[in-house]
């Protein structure tokens, strides 16, 4: 074939698995042969008979449009006159002389459900105004920045109830300005976005992937999109995108037997699908397979300029046991897919070695090493979401205030583990479905109570080491549960006892960004301490976040999970002075201060004497003191001792990037 435009070297990185900008030769690009402009189609089907392109452009004419072998599994075809905006599939003759229609699996653009087919799109017409975003962060170590995270549904966030149609959808552009604006007010630092990737069934909210390099048509085009995360960029907010390289559905135009054989799938009947969900196995054993996915978390970075990518379902990757009653074991006899193992190595390696981003890992396994470094044997996420925080806790609140002594044990041995992996605390979307209720359902007692405890609840979480994430509507208390289908329920933010919550969340968002203490998750065990973790009979959980050198900013955390006033509590304090009440979970918010009396309490030569409300929770800021450092501050924050408080807080200078 005249002018191949997949080369010797596109097939070399693509059979190793290397090609990690495979996006800019596969599918459909338009471009300029012998002066003639027109679209180059790149297509791998290497069991295919016979491939044609059949779209609007044509007429959906079949065998007009037919495609060429160039290679024992690349077929390509230079249309002439064709442009953006067309309509398009491919045609595939398989093995047994059958047809069917299938989507271009690296098509930019797809039609709006019901309709599947691909569409021809050009991607570099968007002008991006994030430069400054993008060089404030080049470089940076997250870990020691402030992560509070907005988890969203695009399509249920808000409905334009105006619109005629039935899903009443805000559209990328006025969702860009409506969302950013309620994200800052709120003070949260980034956004996640659920089901972005195309998918054509709604009650998957966009887990069941069909389209890998296509934002989601329900609310409006690729370009709507890159405005949308540079809007976002502009005003300072980093947007994480869910990304799912688990499966994919069974449609029959899509990713399945694609060329007639399982070609992104594993043939083996033990290993092709995962029975729980109904869906195909991706066959990470294929290199080809796994440039296919690796290519794609590197155009949503470098395309849509996405700053990290959460991981959808990586135990079921890691184990080829996972939702399987048989399966097949690995080649040690152990039921840990290898393959997966090696692609999550190679992808977090080379992804931060290339780029600013990372990935997110939502991983329920027991195997050590997730967020640790490649070259020190482990997998490179740069994050896991903590499960088991979030499992514990649940179970804990569910629990009636009497029994909860029973349980205790459940909020205190978090800490023991926090440190061996890169955690971020969700209370995610999961939490929130399936009969679960919403999260202040989880609490006992009546209203009041349970708006109370969940107001305690989020004192702790973000008291608590990680960083956070929490669902959409979980912020001012929806109260029933989540629905694809309907708006949250905005009006409750008019409710005074909901306001109260929101607010009391804002807050505590803002305190969060504001202290080192909270958001700074490389110092290590020494940055939290328990005061009292036995205070089992009360419901109350006593703590200190700090720097590991000193107490110098350092905060207290005292949380009342019992619906009991406690007069004169006393909490043992690490320093003498006066404690400031900088937080406490009641609207009066009245300035408090404190002096901490010598005399011992909870195992320390100070004490702290104040009362505390049914279910309140407060924080108090420990002097400041000159006393002589242990230790010398890292370098990280200016390095040296501290002689005197900064006047004001310098910038860090730039981190070199973790993997």
């Amino acid at each position: 074939m005249e002018n191949k435009f997949f080369g010797d070297l596109d097939r070399y990185l693509f059979h190793h698995g290397t090609h990690y900008k495979l996006y800019e030769k596969m599918g459909a690009h338009i471009r300029e042969i012998n002066g003639v402009r027109g679209v180059h189609f790149v297509l791998w089907a290497p069991n295919a008979r016979a491939v044609c392109v059949i779209s609007d452009g044509n007429g959906w004419t079949k065998w007009r449009d037919v495609m060429e072998k160039v290679d024992d599994c690349i077929w390509e075809l230079f249309v002439p006159n064709m442009c953006e905006g067309v309509k398009y599939k491919y045609l595939v003759v398989r093995e047994d002389g059958s047809e069917v229609e299938k989507i271009d699996p690296y098509a930019f653009r797809t039609e709006l459900r019901p309709h599947n087919a691909s569409v021809v799109a050009n991607l570099e017409g968007y002008v991006w105004g994030d430069s400054k975003w993008r060089r404030e962060n080049k470089g940076e170590n997250f870990l020691e920045k402030p992560m509070s995270v907005y988890e969203v549904h695009l399509g249920s966030w808000k409905k334009d109830t105006w619109k005629q149609d039935e899903d009443q959808y805000l559209d990328y552009r006025r969702l860009a300005h409506e969302l950013c604006e309620y994200v800052q007010w709120m003070g949260y630092t980034h956004i996640e976005l659920m089901g972005i990737c195309e998918y054509p069934f709604d009650p998957s909210w966009g887990y069941q992937v069909t389209s890998y390099f296509a934002p989601t048509a329900r609310y409006g085009a690729p370009e709507d999109f890159m405005y949308f995360v540079d809007h976002m960029h502009k005003n300072g907010i980093g947007v994480i995108l869910d990304w799912v390289p688990a499966h994919f559905p069974k449609d029959d135009w899509g990713l399945a037997n694609f060329d007639g054989t399982p070609l992104y799938e594993y043939a083996d009947p033990l290993r092709a699908e995962y029975p729980e969900w109904g869906t195909k196995a991706f066959d990470l054993g294929k290199k080809e397979v796994s440039n296919f996915l690796i290519t794609s978390a590197f155009f949503w970075v470098e395309k849509y300029h996405i700053d990290a990518l959460r991981v959808d379902a990586v135990a079921a990757m890691l184990y080829n046991s996972f939702g399987r009653e048989q399966y097949r074991p690995n080649m040690y006899g152990g039921n840990e897919n290898l393959e997966s193992f090696e692609f999550f190595r190679h992808l977090n390696s080379v992804l931060r070695e290339r780029t600013d981003a990372f990935l997110i890992a939502e991983d329920s396994s027991i195997i050590a090493g997730i967020t640790k470094p490649v070259k020190d044997g482990g997998f490179g996420f740069g994050l896991k979401w903590n499960m088991g925080w979030m499992n514990d806790s649940i179970k804990y609140y569910n629990t009636d205030p009497i029994f909860r002594p029973y349980h205790h044990g459940l909020m205190t041995h978090t800490p023991e583990y926090v440190f061996d992996e890169n955690y971020m605390l969700v209370l995610s979307h999961d939490e929130v479905v399936y009969g679960k209720g919403s999260m202040i359902n989880k609490f006992v007692g009546n209203k009041m109570d349970k708006l109370g405890s969940l107001k305690t609840c989020y004192t702790m979480m973000i008291g608590h080491p990680g960083k956070k994430l929490l669902f959409m509507g979980q912020d001012f208390a929806q109260e029933r549960e989540w629905n694809f289908k309907t708006s949250l329920d905005w009006h409750l933010c008019d409710d005074p006892a909901h306001r109260e919550v929101l607010e009391c969340w804002r807050a505590l968002l803002h305190l969060y960004r504001e202290r080192s203490v909270l958001h700074n998750d490389c110092g290590g065990p020494k940055t939290f301490e328990w005061i009292n973790s036995g205070d089992y009979n009360r419901n109350i959980f006593t703590f200190i976040r700090r720097n590991p050198w000193n107490y110098n900013n350092a905060l207290i955390f005292v949380c009342n999970f019992a619906p009991v006033e406690r007069w004169e509590m006393g909490v043992g304090a690490p320093l003498a002075g006066i404690y400031k009440r900088i937080f406490t979970t009641y609207p009066d918010g009245s300035p408090l201060e404190i002096e901490a009396r010598e005399e011992l309490c909870d195992g320390r030569k100070y004490k702290l004497v104040f009362n505390l409300r049914a279910y309140e929770s407060v924080i108090f800021e420990v002097p400041y003191t000159e006393e002589p450092q242990k230790k010398k501050k890292p370098a990280a924050d200016g390095g040296g001792e501290v002689k005197k408080k900064p006047a004001v807080k310098k910038k860090p200078a730039a981190k070199k990037k973790t993997t």
